[in-house]
């Protein structure tokens, strides 16, 4: 995958424990990296990576619009808890839908089958 482009601003944020879990767990049952349709973003698709969660515009030749890096996941005790990272956006407009494409996102990885066998599993 290439490199990121240099971000216009750069946010601390936190995200919930399930949201980051139900990504990893996706990612870890598919072997690698998964890209993920927004349901209420029309347009807009996530590819999730293990170094970074990259949000882009599939209308437009998949430009870059947001990515959460820099995941504070080293040495992490406690499944519960929120995880620390980085908001990086690449996109004039992206503050407006920083909070609602992350639940969004949520919202389909809940949706998602993959994800879904592990409640049967337990």
């Amino acid at each position: 995958m290439k490199p990121l482009p240099k971000p216009l601003r750069i946010f601390p944020k936190k995200i919930e424990a399930a949201c980051y879990n139900r990504a990893r767990l996706a990612q870890l049952r598919t072997g690698g990296a998964l890209r993920v349709s927004l349901q209420q973003h029309r347009g807009l698709e996530v590819i999730l990576n293990a170094d970074n969660w990259l949000c882009v515009d599939s209308f437009n030749e998949d430009q870059p619009v947001m990515a959460w890096c820099d995941f504070e996941v080293h040495a992490r005790s406690d499944l519960h808890r929120p995880i620390a990272t980085k908001l990086w956006l690449f996109h004039s407009c992206s503050g407006l839908i920083m909070g609602s494409a992350l639940d969004d996102l949520q919202q389909t990885l809940n949706e998602m089958k993959i994800c879904q066998s592990e409640a049967t599993e337990l």
